[in-house]
């Protein structure tokens, strides 16, 4: 009791108001984690803050399957899967997510994979089970045509070109088609574009002068030889 005393009557002699030690060390604790927070803060602002150079070139998508030599023409049937495959180059701020889409010739579009065709940014590869996409969306069935594989970024489809961002991709055109069921012969199947062929070739004034010139050869023959 007498220690406090001592310690009040010299904050008052002092000019200043008295403060005790527990208050004084309870505030310089508080103080230290207001400014431990406040440097965490920072430092996580810092790291979290990506810095691009306007020189850096623009991000690009590089379909690697298949092959762009080419049109490919891949089978709408069951366990057919199709695999589109790709990589980056100047990739620096990377997507959180990819979005792969088909845009027919007609003017459909159809999500690309499993996921609706939204996949991880990081993604390299997706395979799409096209049958099982036609079986289950017979609303928009998957058209006998031509398409365009698109794949784009965060920005959109239409981001413009960014330094180390992903631009869209719509390198790859592929073509689908979906083959006839199997007809037994004995049912009743016939080959029309066969027998069109045959009348065609019968039909052909070349074949009727083939035809002509071997039975005059042949009248001519017969004659010869009853002579002899």
């Amino acid at each position: 009791m007498g220690g406090e005393l001592h310690y009040l009557e010299a904050r008052q002699q002092q000019g200043g108001q008295a403060q005790n030690p527990t208050q004084s060390l309870s505030q310089t604790q508080s103080g230290s984690t207001v400014s431990g927070s406040q440097s965490q803060n920072a430092s996580s602002t810092s790291a979290s803050f990506l810095s691009i150079p306007q020189s850096a070139p623009a991000g690009l998508l590089t379909i690697t399957q298949p092959p762009q030599q080419s049109t490919s023409y891949f089978k709408v049937a069951q366990n057919q899967f199709i695999t589109f495959g790709w990589n980056f180059s100047y990739i620096l701020a990377t997507p959180t997510h990819l979005t792969v889409s088909a845009v027919c010739e007609n003017g459909n579009t159809y999500p690309v994979g499993p996921t609706d065709g939204v996949i991880p940014g990081t993604a390299t590869s997706v395979v799409w089970d096209a049958y099982t996409y036609q079986t289950s969306h017979p609303n928009l069935p998957l058209a006998q045509a031509k398409y365009t594989l698109k794949i784009w970024g965060d920005g959109g489809p239409d981001a413009v070109r960014e330094p180390g961002v992903l631009t869209p991709n719509s390198a790859l055109q592929f073509a689908l088609y979906t083959p006839q069921a199997y007809t037994p012969i004995n049912s009743g199947w016939s080959c029309a574009g066969c027998s069109s062929a045959v009348s065609q070739h019968i039909a052909h004034p070349t074949f009727i002068a083939l035809i002509a010139t071997l039975m005059v050869m042949f009248i001519s023959g017969s004659a010869l030889l009853r002579r002899i």
